[in-house]
This record gives C-alpha cells, sequence and structure tokens, in this order.
C-alpha cells in the first residue's frame, strides 16, 4: 500500500498528488512514468512520475481528471492509501549534450514536460519553454516553469492570458532567430503532430513523448504499439520518447479514441452526471 502524502488542486481538472514511495524515487529519472490503481477493482493507468525526492522517498504525480480511474484517485486524499504504484518504467530522457533547447507543452503534457525542463536547467542548458492551454482557468506550474526559463511563452487559445494563438505560432517565432539543438514537444497528439510538421520544415530534430493506450508497462501486452518510422514500437519499453518526425500520429489518434464510448459509459455510472466527452 502506498500513502498519499499531500493533494493540491492546480485547475479544475488538474490534480497534484504526492506518494510515498521510496523504491520508486531511489530510482527515478525524468520523463519516466509509474503505472497505479486507485483501488484493488480499479484499472491500471499510466502516469509521468512529475517530481520526486529521493532522501524523503516523495513521488509526485499530476493527472488530468478525464476518465473512471482519475475521477476514482481525485477522490482519494492526503492520509489514504492506493494499492498500487509500480516504477519507474520507461526509458528516461536523453538530455546529454543539448545546449539550448525549446520545450513545448500543452495543458497537462506540461505536467510531463517540466521534470525535463528541470533536468535540462539543472545540466547548464538554455532552456526556452512554450506552455499552452485553452484558456486562463487552466494554466498549471507557471511560476516553476519561469523559474527554469530563459525565455517563456505562455499561450492561450482565447487570449485570456499570456498571448492569444498556439504554441506553434510562438515556436514559429522563436526558431526564425534562434537556433536550437532540440524541440521537446509534449501535450495532446495533435498538437504534437504539428509541431513536427513545423520543426521538420525547419530542419529541428524534435523528440515527442507518448502516453497510447497502456495496461502492464512492461511490453507483454502490446496495448501501447505504435508506428514509428513504419515499424511497431512499443511506448512503455522502447519509449515513452520518439523521434518526433516518425510517428504515425494519424493511426494513433485512431487507437487512442477505441474505447471512448466505454470510458464515458464508466464515468457517467461512477458521477451519476452524463459526460459528453470522458
Amino acid at each position: 500500500m502506498f500513502k498519499i502524502l499531500s493533494k493540491e488542486t492546480l485547475n479544475p481538472t488538474v490534480t497534484r498528488m504526492t506518494l510515498f514511495a521510496p523504491e520508486v524515487a531511489a530510482k527515478a529519472q525524468p520523463g519516466q512514468f509509474i503505472i497505479l490503481r486507485a483501488d484493488d477493482e480499479g484499472e491500471r493507468i499510466p502516469l509521468t512520475v512529475a517530481d520526486f525526492d529521493r532522501d524523503t522517498g516523495a513521488v509526485s504525480i499530476i493527472f488530468q481528471i478525464i476518465g473512471a480511474e482519475t475521477y476514482l484517485l481525485n477522490q482519494k486524499k492526503a492520509g489514504d492509501f492506493i494499492p498500487d504504484f509500480v516504477g519507474p518504467l520507461g526509458l528516461p530522457s536523453r538530455t546529454e549534450g543539448l545546449k539550448k533547447v525549446a520545450v513545448v507543452g500543452g495543458g497537462v503534457g506540461c505536467a510531463i514536460a517540466y521534470p525535463v525542463a528541470k533536468k535540462l536547467y539543472e545540466q547548464g542548458s538554455v532552456v526556452h519553454t512554450i506552455a499552452g492551454f485553452r484558456t486562463r482557468d487552466l494554466v498549471l506550474l507557471e511560476d516553476e516553469f519561469r523559474a527554469i526559463s530563459r525565455v517563456f511563452c505562455l499561450m492561450t487559445d482565447d487570449g485570456s492570458y499570456g498571448r492569444k494563438g498556439l504554441v506553434t505560432n510562438a515556436l514559429d517565432e522563436l526558431a526564425a532567430t534562434e537556433d536550437y539543438d532540440e524541440v521537446i514537444a509534449i501535450g495532446p497528439v495533435i498538437m504534437m503532430k504539428f509541431v513536427a510538421e513545423l520543426t521538420r520544415a525547419k530542419g529541428i530534430k524534435t523528440t515527442v513523448s507518448m502516453n497510447p493506450i497502456m495496461i502492464d508497462g512492461t511490453g507483454m501486452c502490446g496495448c501501447c504499439r505504435l508506428s514509428v518510422g513504419g515499424e511497431t514500437r512499443f511506448a512503455c519499453v522502447d519509449g515513452p520518447d520518439f523521434d518526433g518526425h516518425l510517428v504515425d500520429y494519424d493511426r494513433l489518434l485512431k487507437r487512442n479514441a477505441v474505447y471512448r464510448e466505454q470510458e464515458r459509459r464508466h464515468l457517467c455510472r461512477l458521477t451519476g452526471k452524463e459526460v459528453i466527452h470522458a
């Protein structure tokens, strides 16, 4: 059993939770993930390690309340326990040798992008961060990103905070004058697709983080397969980071939508409310 040490609401749909998991904290690296269950009957879901403290054994996760399991997880409070918290899984993000990097985060993907950006900053890299959200109420980790970024661009779709526009608008402008070693994009699949299209045209190496349908996290079930450069790869053991110019985003979008209706109905049963998009 894993004890919840703290719980914090970051915005109306996103929660930060810190658990006591010393074995995970001892080995975790930025870019890796864990798989948890909120209760004994729960679904296994992957969540990226948002932060860790090797001295205290604390591991933080940040999740969006979007389906049944994240809804159940969010019902927990500090002092409660969850039965499973397995990890770290996946390969750490590769940051060695990068001198100037643009980190592009979209929505809750910023929670995944932050530990990678922090590692880059701590190793002496110049970090430019572009963070995009639909509206001001959904902004998260702004202060944390500002503290480690030489340049920080905050974009909102509706212009309610920061600059109005998409992350690709800001990246296009910055890349016109900056010489980036790499762009690291983490967020909705459709966002990463358009970032990759932009950087492909500019000849900038790009890494994206994949979080497809996943069950066991060890490569046995095969559910997290995706096409990279025309070959099948498993996000859990070959990733979650991949060359952004080789991922088949359209195929991944279709696979990720396979269980959307089942998830919607399950969440409706749990909450007693009609859910349009789970």
